[in-house]
């Protein structure tokens, strides 16, 4: 198993960036492929982007495609998402999942190892 832990969430005004980490340790990293998730008050909980094994492949959301960048460093075992451009409807706690499975997936059952998760709050 792999146990992961996110860091980098604040309030920001909008318009302003942040940079999400997740740090993860256990299993091997470069074995999982790596999502981010968000969920807001009385939302359900959805995908915002996916990075495959060593990072060759990338998947967003529309809401946030231009605007976030996910990356991922397998040597620090961390994964990023830069998040830039930010709006109020952004607002949210972020959660960094691994999944064990090959391909990158949009479903969060799909994810078998979640982090803490992180609060991101924008300001109008």
């Amino acid at each position: 198993q792999v146990q992961l832990v996110e860091s980098g969430g604040g309030l920001v005004q909008a318009g302003g960036s942040l940079r999400l980490s997740c740090a993860a340790s256990g299993d091997i990293f470069s074995g999982y492929v790596m999502g981010w998730f968000r969920q807001a008050p009385g939302k359900e909980r959805e995908f915002v982007s996916g990075i495959s094994r060593r990072g060759g492949n990338t998947y967003y959301a529309d809401s946030v495609k231009g605007r976030f960048t996910i990356s991922r460093d397998n040597a620090k075992k961390t994964v990023y998402l830069q998040m830039n451009t930010l709006e109020p409807e952004d607002t949210a706690v972020y959660y960094c999942a691994a999944n064990g499975g090959v391909v990158v997936t949009m479903d969060p059952t799909g994810y078998h190892y979640w982090g803490q998760g992180t609060q991101v709050t924008v300001s109008s």
